[in-house]
């Protein structure tokens, strides 16, 4: 099962409408949390919101999570060691004010610790990859609570 989850910020269709897509051609059962997306996907079931303990029930269930930038998503998908795809909101399609998820994105990178789709066009390939990889280990999630304070912080900073 893929899970996908959008956040509580702003429509993403452009991620909500390629996964509804790529449904289409895979057999892996798809549930997409998408928030305030307008776009309705017609192949996946899908909530706009879900209680925390659902939330985390797909996270767990799931065999790769795919999630916006959001710092909170991503770590959550961590620690249940599960591939993470991560697709940040752009500015450039007013998905967000700024391209902090950008940032957020490229630092867990480098560190290996998800992979990223920058374009939506190469998601497919995204999810075999990350079918493919192994999750990270304890010691792994405990350096992703560290990068999380690391990048709070500079996300703080980065609005005064």
């Amino acid at each position: 099962m893929i899970f996908v989850t959008v956040g509580t910020a702003r429509d993403f269709s452009r991620l909500v409408k390629k996964v509804d897509e790529i449904a289409k051609k895979i057999n892996d059962e798809i549930i997409i949390q998408k928030g305030n997306t307008i776009y309705q996907p017609k192949n996946c079931r899908c909530f706009d919101f879900l209680p925390r303990d659902k939330f985390l029930s797909y996270i767990k269930k799931a065999d790769v999570v795919v999630t916006h930038g959001g710092v909170g998503s991503i770590i959550n998908s961590l620690k249940f060691n599960k591939p993470t795809i991560v697709v940040p909101r752009r500015r450039k399609y007013n998905e967000h004010r700024n391209d902090h998820q950008m940032d957020i994105a490229r630092e867990l990178e480098k560190e290996r610790k998800v992979l990223v789709c920058y374009d939506v066009e190469n998601l497919r390939e995204k999810i075999e990859e990350a079918k493919k990889n192994h999750p990270i280990s304890k010691k792994e999630v405990k350096e992703v609570i560290r990068i999380k304070k690391v990048l709070q912080d500079f996300i703080e900073n980065s609005r005064k």
